[in-house]
């Protein structure tokens, strides 16, 4: 099966915004495609009414509940070993690798995307990070990464660690890309990929977490490309 891995530089930089639009313009492709977050936590915060939830907006743009997307979730907005250890809750990553192949089986997928929690180095139990999970897979990998200050030591240390694990990198993608980027943004992007020998996509401002909207902003994502 063709399928991507999406992580992200840090918590909070967009990837569920890439991962949603990925899913959502090769749906408005005719691919068929399911969508997976092994770990939600941070519910008990409250909701942006213009951005559902991240299982839920993967949910949305993959036809599927948000409950098959996402098998744990969690209130407090901690890293996700730290929310199942306070929920009583013993994750597993093997059978997170077992629940990725059940959903893409129940979606009669032929692409799959999994987007994962924070950063690569993210534990999701005591001794398993976020990169054994894509090591697992074994997906090209799509990062997202903040596109202004300190982008450029956060993306390398990504490319790094992915790199030191096997992993291979379809691209970074920067985003939200403004419509008129500053010289530093041009310039962070262009040397992250000097530097990191990897394609940088973009991915601009969204007004919303619509699959109309995320189907709109993936159209101009080379998404046959990182499949190949």
């Amino acid at each position: 099966m063709r399928g991507l891995f999406v992580t992200g530089t840090d918590t909070g930089v967009g990837k569920t915004v890439v991962a949603g639009a990925v899913v959502a313009a090769l749906r408005a492709r005719g691919e068929r495609v399911a969508a997976f977050k092994p770990v939600v936590t941070g519910l008990d915060e409250p909701a942006d009414p213009a951005w559902p939830r991240d299982h839920e907006l993967l949910a949305a743009v993959a036809g599927a509940s948000a409950e098959a997307v996402a098998p744990h979730a969690f209130g407090p907005p901690v890293s996700p070993h730290l929310a199942a250890e306070l929920a009583g809750v013993e994750l597993d990553l093997e059978g997170m690798v077992v629940a990725v192949g059940a959903a893409a089986a129940e979606a009669d997928a032929t692409v799959l995307v999994v987007e994962g929690v924070g950063g690569l180095l993210v534990p999701l139990t005591r001794d398993r990070s976020v990169r054994d999970l894509a090591a697992a897979l074994g997906f090209p990998l799509v990062v997202a990464a903040r596109p202004g200050l300190g982008t450029i030591n956060h993306t390398l240390l990504t490319l790094e660690s992915a790199r030191a694990a096997g992993l291979k990198v379809a691209a970074v993608v920067m985003t939200p890309w403004p419509g008129e980027p500053t010289v530093m943004e041009e310039s962070n992007r262009a040397t992250v990929a000097r530097l990191g020998s990897v394609a940088v996509a973009t991915l601009p401002y969204l007004p919303d977490g619509s699959p109309a909207s995320l189907a709109a902003g993936g159209e101009s994502l080379p998404l046959a490309a990182w499949l190949r």
